[in-house]
C-alpha cells in the first residue's frame, strides 16, 4: 500500500549529529501524522518524535533540545535531526506514517519503514 524509505543512519560519535530522513510513497490521498520511533536491543519499541498535518510536535523527554522533526508535504517526507548524540541513543529507528490512500479512502493506513540502524560510540 504505502511504502517508507528510511535513510540516514550509521555511526556517529558522542556529541554528533546526524539527520533520518523518511519518504512515503504510494497513493497517498492525505497524512495525519508522521513520525519516529526506535528500538533498543532487549527493549521496547517507543516513540521518539512525532508531526501532524497541523504542525504540532511531541518529544520523548529524553530527546527533547536536542532532537528536531520536521515535515515536507510535498515529497511525504519526515525528517529527524539529532544533535548532541549520547550513547543510549543507539536503536534502530522506524518511521511511521499514518492517514489515507486515494484507492482506498475512508480506510486509514498505519505505515511502517524497515528501520535503519543509528550506533553512537567512540
Amino acid at each position: 500500500q504505502v511504502q517508507l524509505e528510511e535513510s540516514g543512519g550509521g555511526l556517529v560519535q558522542p556529541g554528533g549529529s546526524l539527520t533520518l530522513v523518511c519518504e512515503a510513497s504510494g497513493r497517498i490521498y492525505s497524512i495525519n501524522a508522521m513520525g519516529w520511533y526506535r528500538q533498543a536491543p532487549g527493549k521496547e519499541r517507543d516513540l521518539v518524535a512525532v508531526v501532524t498535518s497541523g504542525g504540532s510536535t511531541d518529544y520523548a523527554d529524553s530527546v527533547k533540545g536536542r532532537f528536531t522533526i520536521s515535515r515536507e508535504n510535498v515529497n511525504n517526507a519526515v525528517y529527524l535531526q539529532m544533535n548532541s548524540l549520547k550513547p543510549e541513543d543507539t536503536a534502530v529507528y522506524y518511521c511511521n506514517v499514518k492517514g489515507y490512500t486515494a484507492s482506498t479512502y475512508p480506510r486509514p493506513f498505519d505505515s511502517w519503514g524497515q528501520g535503519t540502524q543509528v550506533t553512537v560510540s567512540s
